[in-house]
């Protein structure tokens, strides 16, 4: 496995990480990707460690904590082996206090994930969303407060935009406290907007991007295929409003390029569309799930080799959609060309 410093932090990362929303089953949204128990997750992260994968992510909705329970459960008595990532900030109940990332709310969150992860700090703490009520200032102050506790080892933020991101680091220069080391993105062959805003951002302040929903909200598994019905058992009907969204012409025409490439190199669908972003500017790490050992197993098959050139110029160009104002006017006829590559570097 592939390891990769962490934005411009001193923590290195898989290049693969674990994702852990699928372990737990419980709760409505975020409940409903998968009903791994313990003695399952068990051997998923056994799996994971023979493969070089260390670092497991999750967040206290992922099940309504369960998800954080039986993560730490699946790693009791090899804490010191793994890399331990969760989130907070998105509602968990219907209180006035169960949302957001007010001080109290986050050391609240902090202390329930070390409980339920049977931990006694967190590796990476995220913001899961930026929350508009609070001053920056105050969730700043309170990561700080963590981190000097020894309870959070590094900080992230997850689906913000440019401006938050800058925002945030602005005030964590100005008063001292630590810098985010990474931002939790959306980021696939089927949705690229992370490269026309946050890609740059990230090369310009040094920010590692850990990609989630590598395979497109499950579109790119390898089971959707033009003019064929969707697999028997697939959970696309009832999460798909959920998910990014995408036409048929863009999903299909990306499906097409991957099956050419698949052809070619005899790697699963699934495979490729990891590699592809495991050769991306500023990605740090590409979280994986899996519901069984088959899927984790052909997921690890991402790593250990390379696209050629070309075929990264097929997937480029049948994943390719016109960037959004301001950004437009710098993508020129033959492709992606930046201005300033320093600073809007053209996708590897």
């Amino acid at each position: 496995m592939e390891y990769r410093r962490l934005g411009a932090s001193g923590l290195m990362v898989p290049a693969l990480s674990f994702g852990a929303g699928t372990f737990g089953g419980q709760g409505p949204l975020f409940g409903a990707w998968g009903t791994t128990g313990a003695q399952e997750a068990r051997r998923l992260v056994d799996i994971c460690l023979d493969a070089g994968i260390t670092m497991f992510d999750t967040a206290d909705v992922y099940s309504a904590g369960a998800s954080e329970e039986v993560l730490g459960q699946a790693v009791k008595g090899r804490r010191d082996q793994v890399i331990i990532s969760t989130k907070a900030g998105l509602p968990t109940g219907d209180g006035p206090g169960d949302a957001g990332s007010s001080r109290s709310r986050l050391i609240t969150a902090c202390e329930d994930a070390l409980r339920r992860l049977g931990t006694d700090h967190l590796d990476l703490f995220q913001l899961h969303a930026y929350d508009a009520g609070t001053p920056v200032e105050e969730v700043l102050s309170t990561l700080d407060t963590l981190v000097r506790a020894g309870k959070v080892r590094y900080t992230g933020v997850s689906n913000f935009s440019g401006w938050q991101v800058m925002k945030s680091l602005a005030a964590a220069e100005k008063h001292g406290h630590p810098r985010p080391a990474a931002q939790q993105v959306y980021y696939s062959l089927l949705g690229r907007d992370y490269e026309w805003e946050l890609m740059p951002l990230a090369v310009d302040q040094g920010l590692g991007a850990i990609v989630w929903s590598p395979l497109g909200w499950g579109r790119l598994t390898g089971r959707i295929r033009r003019g064929a019905p969707l697999p028997p058992g697939s959970r696309l009907h009832r999460t798909a409003d959920y998910g990014p969204p995408v036409t048929d012409d863009h999903l299909y025409g990306v499906i097409d390029a991957l099956e050419a490439v698949a052809a070619e190199t005899g790697r699963a669908v699934p495979q490729i569309a990891l590699n592809w972003l495991l050769g991306r500017k500023t990605v740090s790490s590409v979280i994986i799930g899996a519901r069984d050992e088959e899927q984790l197993r052909q997921n690890l098959g991402a790593v250990g080799w390379s696209l050629t050139p070309e075929q990264t110029a097929l997937l480029d160009a049948a994943s390719h959609r016109t960037a959004p104002y301001p950004y437009f006017p710098y993508e020129r006829q033959e492709g992606f060309a930046w201005v300033n590559p320093p600073l809007y570097p053209a996708p590897c």
